[in-house]
């Protein structure tokens, strides 16, 4: 059994930044791909970035230039350091991990933006 645990999340201020982090942990051998997505209310889950095991990155458009995906794979961590945020990115951010097989998602973390 896999368990993501996310923290990070919270209020800040348009042109803050935030930094999300997500753990797994339990019966993990290899983590493939991780990722971030998120949920704005009344909107579809959407893609942000995802990071392959060998350090790849991918960024949604709307996000490139400001968030930045890393891991650390001696700890089974992906973090998205997010600066310059935006009204528009408040949501619920969820981490993605893909182990050999299985896919895992973590509760999500809000992430709200506002003055």
């Amino acid at each position: 059994q896999v368990q993501l645990v996310e923290s990070g999340g919270g209020l800040v201020q348009p042109g803050g930044s935030l930094r999300l982090s997500c753990a797994a942990s339990g019966s993990i051998f290899s983590i493939n791909v991780m990722a971030w997505y998120r949920q704005a209310p009344g909107k579809q889950r959407e893609s942000v970035a995802f990071i392959t095991r060998d350090g790849s990155t991918n960024y949604a458009d709307s996000v490139k230039g400001r968030f930045t995906i890393s891991r650390d794979n001696a700890k089974n961590t992906v973090y998205l350091q997010m600066n310059s945020l935006k009204p528009e990115d408040t949501a619920v951010y969820y981490c993605r991990v893909v182990i050999p097989g299985t896919i895992h998602w973590g509760q999500g973390t809000q992430v709200t933006v506002s003055s």
